[in-house]
Parts: C-alpha cells; structure tokens; sequence
C-alpha cells in the first residue's frame, strides 16, 4: 500500500517545520511538499497530487478558504484539512463551502492532528470539540428560523437556489460541483419535503418565504 501523501501550507515557518516532523515520522504518511502561501499551495498540490492538504486560513496570498476554493475549481482531488488557530463560527463556514473537511485547532495535540489527517483522507468530516460546539450552537440558533430543518446546509442552498429559477446546470456551475451532484441534493429534497416533483418543491420553499442565496 502507498503511503498517504501530505502537502503543508502555513507561513510560520517554525510551526511548519514542526507539523512536518510530527507527520513525516507517522509510518505510512509523507509529507511531500510545503507551501508559505496561498499560490504556493494550489501549485504544490497540483503538482503533487497529495492524498491531504492541510492548510492554514491566514497566509499571504489570499488565504486558506481561497486556497481551497481554488483547489476545488480545479478539480484537484487532495481533501483539506484547515489547521489553524481561528474558531469563529464563520469562518468554520467559509472554509467547509469552500470545500474543506476538517477543521482544527493549532492547540491539538499530535495525536489529534493525526487522526485527523487520516479521517479526512478517509473522506469523514472532523472538527475540533470547540468548533464543533460553536456550530451546534449556531445551527440551533439558526433552527427556529429555517423551515425547512430536516434539510442540511447544501440541501437547503440548493432548494433556495431552485426557488429563485436556477436550473441544475446553473446551480452546479455556482457551487462547483457535478450536475450529477445537484441532481442528487434534489432528490433528497423532494423526499425529505414530501413532494413529488420539482415544481412541488419550489411551490413550498416560496410559500415559506425561503430566499435566494447571497
């Protein structure tokens, strides 16, 4: 079996040199480049082609959610894991629409940051217990005013985003994602509203007042 190739994108060049130390001497896993920026990272992972990014959200350049929201527009395949000291809410938005799978803190200890790696390259969603706590809480909060609360964030984007006309090759076009996808995320929105056809749908997300994404 190969091993699980790494890049690494922080501009702290101690804390840099530090993570690549911890991965590189976890057998099965090299680390196979680094990066300081924003550019620096979407070309060592199209160069590369890693298994997992693992990228910082404040470097030069642009950042890490525009590092990753580049990565996916390119179709590179590498899954990010966001490391960084930052656990606001939003930003924990910004950087999973952007594409992300997993969210942690720069305080986790070594172990935590490598399982991480290894959930994230097995395709599962990890987030740090503090962020994960500020989420619950947000999406509580959020709760009282959705309608639709049996329909998850992207789900609930993409009926929006049928309300306000857009067919599926649009709505794929501004999520970046496959039209296959798209078609799937309205599957499940017909089942968990209980209508039969896309009209239907629209028909209760305008009586419901759902709006047009920003």
């Amino acid at each position: 079996m190969s091993d699980l190739r790494v890049v690494i994108a922080d501009d702290h060049h101690v804390f840099r040199m530090g993570l690549r130390r911890l991965l590189d001497s976890v057998p099965g896993v090299t680390v196979v480049a680094e990066a300081a920026d924003a550019p620096g990272v979407v070309a060592a992972v199209l160069n590369h082609d890693p298994d997992v990014a693992v990228i910082d959200l404040h470097m030069p350049g642009g950042g890490g959610v525009e590092a990753t929201d580049e990565l996916r527009r390119r179709g590179a395949r590498a899954r990010v894991l966001v490391l960084t000291m930052h656990s606001d809410h939003a930003m924990v938005r910004q950087a999973i629409r952007s594409g992300a799978r997993g969210y942690l803190l720069k305080d986790a200890e070594p172990d935590e940051i490598i399982r991480a790696v290894r959930a994230v390259h097995a395709d599962q969603a990890i987030f740090d217990s503090a962020v994960a706590d500020r989420m619950l809480a947000a999406i509580s909060e959020a709760g009282a005013s959705n309608p639709f609360p049996q329909l998850t964030e992207r789900e609930y984007d993409v009926l929006a985003r049928m309300a306000a006309g857009q067919s599926n090759q649009a709505i794929a076009a501004r999520l970046g994602i496959s039209v296959k996808t798209v078609q799937n995320h309205v599957s499940n929105v017909l089942l968990k509203l209980g209508v039969a056809d896309r009209a239907q749908a629209v028909a209760r997300a305008r009586d419901a007042g759902v709006r047009r994404p920003g």
